[in-house]
């Protein structure tokens, strides 16, 4: 952090900090786009404090409130991929300053609103700035020294946790002392701090300039398969599993990403290039980055629910919002403390076994909540447990994408397996929301979920990550051998070979 406290300093004084040059810090590269990445992931806990306050606020029903929470995730899976692909085209720094600036405007909106519709918008635009993240790590690999590019792998990956982290308790101490407006002035100036830095200090990585068009129809169609999916899955409760908006929402999906599968194939340049998805390395990947996107998330909603349920159902601890986010804020700084532990290991093992070993340990979370569940330093344990885990495997899982795919496609190789982990999320909220809603106990005639129904969530979230290690465990040690697979020592060790202009 002393580095990134240097980076800020400089800058504010006017002073330009070119990374480019031979004496140059990369610790101050990876500082601005770990910060970068903390303040993407502040975005997604900053109304967490808000939802039950969002329709008096806003003057509206819970139903459309809920919407403010939708715009985001599917603004977000749509927006990701996308990017990915403009990265690896028209530069990773140049989308990375496009993409802040949705952030700040959507801030800016959310701010300003005072009812639900200019809050969706806001959000939305919000959503469409969370491309940062993958694109941060791919330009990693395109401007450090091959030997940092492991830990900064992890370290950027980590700081999603820590955004996380240190979001709820913070938009909870604002919600409960300022104005809720405040939240979003906060995050509108630290989004544009994020974009005077990424401008200032951040160099240009590779690109690959294309001949052809930008794949349109591949990013409607997958926009369109995307939104039905993510749709359904997170509204399916709320409609009716069984209702025709429901199944209808589910159809479309299926037909319109079956579709835009078969058109990506035959297109030149696609938005996604399917081939080297299905290489085993990339699909094996992606796959556990599914479970270990669900079991990450399941963990947000059960442990939050347990920590502020009153105590005389006797399995709730009964604490407050602002108390309960500063208990679970230690779990997500544990994953920034463990990223160079998961480099060393990935280094040393490579990153499947990382990988395996955290979705494992995410599972002996899970497990441990069982016992440790009753108390509020027990569940401080559990969600210590499962962040170590989670900390392991998202930094694992960008290295074995890299390690796997062209350089000239690693943005959008990162993006997709990103909107992986973001489907894993949702199908997650799904599930354990099934699950606590069908699961209940009656206190004072109000219903609430059962301690049957978190133990359930629990050995949910312990299977899930028992069945991610077994994924993890059967990706192959190495992608197959072949002319696109093969980056040469002499590319990696010339990372800023083929670089935009840095103006």
């Amino acid at each position: 952090m002393c580095i990134m406290h240097i980076v800020i300093v400089k800058v504010l004084k006017g002073e330009h900090v070119d990374v480019t040059k031979p004496d140059a810090r990369p610790g101050g590269v990876v500082g601005v786009l770990a910060l970068a990445g903390i303040v993407a992931a502040l975005m997604q806990t900053l109304v967490v404090p808000l939802i039950g306050d969002l329709p008096r606020l806003l003057d509206t029903t819970a139903s459309n409130a809920s919407w403010v929470i939708t715009a985001t995730l599917l603004a977000g899976a749509v927006a990701t991929p996308v990017a990915g692909r403009l990265g690896d085209t028209l530069g990773k720094r140049r989308v990375l300053l496009a993409s802040v600036i949705p952030l700040v405007l959507g801030s800016v909106v959310c701010a300003l609103s005072s009812s639900v519709v200019p809050m969706i918008v806001g959000r939305g635009l919000q959503g469409i700035g969370m491309g940062v993240v993958p694109l941060g790590i791919s330009l990693l690999r395109d401007v450090l020294p091959p030997q940092k590019v492991g830990g900064s792998i992890a370290l950027m990956s980590a700081s999603m946790g820590v955004g996380g982290a240190l979001g709820l308790p913070f938009a909870a101490a604002v919600a409960e002392n300022a104005s809720w407006r405040v939240l979003f002035w906060v995050a509108a100036a630290l989004s544009a701090l994020v974009g005077v830095l990424i401008w200032r200090v951040i160099p240009a990585g590779r690109r690959t300039p294309t001949t052809g068009r930008f794949d349109y129809v591949g990013a409607f169609g997958l926009g369109i398969g995307l939104v039905s999916l993510l749709l359904a899955v997170s509204k399916g409760a709320a409609w009716g599993w069984g209702s025709a908006t429901t199944l209808g929402l589910f159809a479309v999906a299926v037909v319109v990403l079956i579709g835009w599968g078969i058109s990506e194939l035959r297109t030149a340049e696609p938005l996604v290039d399917l081939r080297v998805t299905a290489r085993p390395v990339v699909l094996m990947t992606n796959l556990a980055s599914i479970l270990v996107g669900f079991a990450m998330y399941a963990q947000s909603l059960v442990v939050p629910q347990l920590f502020q349920l009153p105590e005389a159902t006797g399995y709730g601890l009964g604490q407050s919002m602002m108390a309960m986010g500063l208990w679970m804020a230690p779990a997500g700084l544990m994953m920034m403390v463990l990223a160079p532990l998961g480099a060393r290991l990935s280094a040393a093992r490579g990153p499947k076994v990382t990988l395996a070993l955290g979705s494992l340990v995410i599972a002996i979370g899970y497990g441990s909540a069982f016992a440790l569940m009753g108390s509020t330093w027990g569940l401080l344990g559990v969600t210590l447990i499962c962040n170590t885990g989670v900390g392991l495997a998202y930094g694992a899982m960008p290295a074995l994408i890299m390690g796997a795919v062209p350089v000239e496609e690693t943005a959008s190789a990162n993006s997709f397996n990103t909107l992986m982990r973001s489907i894993g999320t949702s199908v997650s909220a799904a599930v354990i929301g099934v699950v606590l809603a069908q699961m209940t106990t009656d206190l004072g005639g109000h219903v609430l979920p059962s301690e049957g129904g978190f133990r359930v969530a629990m050995a949910i979230g312990c299977g899930v990550g028992i069945v991610a290690a077994v994924v993890a465990a059967l990706i192959p040690a190495k992608a197959p051998a072949s002319g696109m697979d093969v980056v040469s020592e002499e590319s990696d060790s010339a990372p800023l070979a083929t670089t935009e202009a840095t103006a």
